[in-house]
């Protein structure tokens, strides 16, 4: 699969863009500020609705317009299709597919499938657990599209169980009447049904992930591993009365991780269920959610160490990259291969990773890189280039 065309209008700093893209390397060379990475970050929305830079899209709208489009051609063998989003800050976001009347924006997922590594990346090893999630599911439902309505499902629920909760401690702190909680128990079968199918994709997805990081760690950096894995559930933890110390060895953690059996997704519901039982006071007393998969983590090792406060500088890169790239090899191997995004990564290396990576990626049924200057690029990524610069792009 590749993206064939990319069309932009008042997205970032684009009143208008063309760009047609070939199959194969692409480079956008031009000084920073300029403009590169809006383009990459325009088709990795399209992949995942989400920004890699920012959190909301009103940042992503051209300043004094009301709108941005994203628009791509995308080929995968001899179909094509045509993918547009229109993104409205405030407002609902829409969507078409060939130009076919309106979709919800969540259906053209799958149709665009990347993996993009950016600097923001580093944060999946020394960042906060939030950093970790998103990737997770992110990587989850570029694997199966429908984990997208499970996810704004979960959500849903969890900002509805939340306002009760708030609504409740609130009323005990000023010494009103106490709230009618009958309903929690709705909420609580809700959530521990929605999560439990996300829970069972999280740990099905770090099985698979491991041996594949494992060995793209091995092929950056000889000799630096092995990885470790696993998932720190809130959920186990707290069925087992240690609330923030589950490492993998809990109900729903790392026996999946660890190439054990994986729990069922009734296994794991009944544990949600026990668990936000346990937890009931303390959240009526705090007015949120203790357990789920909002609280979850990825806990990443390297050797005997954790990664997050141990691992050097470079090799924290080369985690970071070696989870892309196992990612980018899950999804290939499941079928259509993914666009392979690599946004002003190889400044940030040293020679031995640069030409490393650059022979790993080559291969790729299209790669897209940005670089302040042409000499980041590593000359075994022969292919386009384009000249970008004061929002100008210019095919050389």
């Amino acid at each position: 699969m590749h993206v064939s065309h990319l069309s932009l209008a008042d997205f970032r700093s684009y009143a208008r863009a063309e760009v047609p893209l070939d199959p194969g390397v692409t480079a956008f060379v031009g000084p920073n500020g300029q403009g590169k990475t809006n383009l990459v970050e325009a088709i990795g929305y399209l992949a995942t609705l989400a920004s890699h830079r920012v959190s909301a899209d009103a940042p992503l709208v051209r300043m004094g317009a009301d709108r941005a489009v994203i628009r791509a051609a995308v080929t995968e063998g001899e179909r094509q299709q045509l993918v547009e989003l229109e993104l409205n800050p405030g407002r609902a976001n829409r969507a078409r597919i060939n130009r076919s009347s309106q979709v919800r924006p969540r259906d053209v997922l799958g149709i665009v499938r990347t993996v993009l590594f950016a600097p923001e990346d580093l944060a999946l090893v020394k960042g906060d657990p939030g950093e970790r999630r998103r990737f997770l599911d992110e990587l989850v439902t570029a694997r199966s599209p429908r984990m997208a309505a499970v996810r704004s499902d979960y959500e849903r629920v969890l900002k509805q169980r939340n306002t009760l909760l708030k609504s409740a401690a609130m009323a005990r702190r000023h010494g009103g009447r106490s709230m009618d909680l009958s309903t929690l128990d709705v909420w609580d079968q809700h959530l521990a049904r929605t999560g439990a199918e996300l829970l069972a994709q999280r740990l099905g997805l770090i099985a698979t992930l491991l041996p594949l990081a494992d060995k793209a760690y091995e092929q950056l950096a000889p000799g630096g591993g092995p990885l470790g894995i696993a998932y720190k559930s809130s959920a186990a933890a707290e069925a087992v009365g240690e609330a923030g110390v589950a490492d993998g060895t809990g109900a729903g953690s790392g026996a999946a991780a660890d190439g054990g059996g994986a729990p069922t997704r009734e296994a794991l519901y009944e544990v949600l269920l026990g668990a936000l039982a346990d937890v009931r006071k303390q959240e009526i007393e705090r007015g949120v959610t203790l357990v789920g998969p909002h609280r979850d983590d990825m806990t990443l090792r390297l050797g005997d160490l954790p990664a997050k406060g141990y691992a050097s500088h470079g090799e924290s890169w080369s985690y970071a990259l070696a989870l892309r790239l196992a990612s980018y090899e899950l999804l290939r191997s499941e079928g259509g291969e993914p666009v392979l995004i690599l946004d002003d990564v190889f400044a940030e290396l040293d020679a031995r990773r640069r030409e490393r990576l650059a022979e790993l990626v080559a291969p790729g049924e299209q790669v897209l890189v940005t670089a302040a200057v042409d000499d980041d690029v590593p000359g075994v990524l022969v292919g386009t280039r384009f000249a970008v610069s004061g929002g100008e792009v210019t095919r050389l």
